[in-house]
């Protein structure tokens, strides 16, 4: 609850001083201010947050499965020959001159990190604590399609926070999800940018 309170008194004020600074800067501000919510939610913790989020032990077997496996789920999703709007238009400010660099640590670092933290280690937490971990898995990962907003976004990320959030309940840690998520949204970023896919 102290996440859902800090948030928006954050990004609302980012949002709109950064308003005309183009996709990327407010993609970064969004992420930064989750980012920043978080770290004020879980301050109290002190040296608990960590554990707390499940970014304690990490087994490089996990990383690994996790990473295969996200990148074999993202492939599949991509041959149904959808691509949503919000997709296209981040992945054409990646395309453009002088940004790959900027979407690259925003999609593929920023976004993974803060929509882990929230989904996977924030909800998946809260909610695994009061109804186990097949309710945590599915409403986390639920959320995080949800939070995607555009339907056929949400419908295509759905089997990826499915993937991250199996990860997060078959590993309990926190590292596979993000590595894979991280692994895949770069791929994303480094294919539509190099071969203009």
């Amino acid at each position: 609850m102290a996440f859902l309170t800090i948030m928006p008194l954050l990004v609302l004020p980012a949002a709109w001083l950064l308003r005309d600074r183009g996709m990327v800067v407010l993609l970064a501000a969004f992420f930064g201010s989750a980012l920043l919510a978080i770290g004020l939610t879980m301050a109290p913790l002190g040296r608990q947050a960590l554990p707390a989020l499940a970014l304690g032990r990490m087994a490089w077997r996990s990383i690994l499965v996790g990473t295969i496996g996200a990148l074999v789920v993202s492939f599949a999703v991509t041959r149904f020959g959808v691509e949503p709007q919000g997709v296209k238009e981040a992945l054409d400010v990646a395309r453009g001159p002088g940004f790959f660099l900027e979407s690259l640590v925003v999609m593929a670092i920023l976004a993974p990190l803060a929509e882990e933290l929230v989904f996977r280690g924030l909800l998946y937490g809260w909610l695994a604590g009061r109804w186990g971990g097949s309710v945590a898995w599915l409403v986390s990962s639920l959320a995080f399609a949800a939070a995607h907003v555009e339907p056929a976004h949400a419908i295509l990320v759905l089997p990826l926070g499915l993937w991250f959030g199996w990860l997060r309940r078959r590993f309990d840690s926190l590292w596979p999800s993000l590595v894979a998520h991280t692994a895949n949204n770069g791929l994303a970023v480094v294919a539509a940018t190099l071969l203009d896919v």
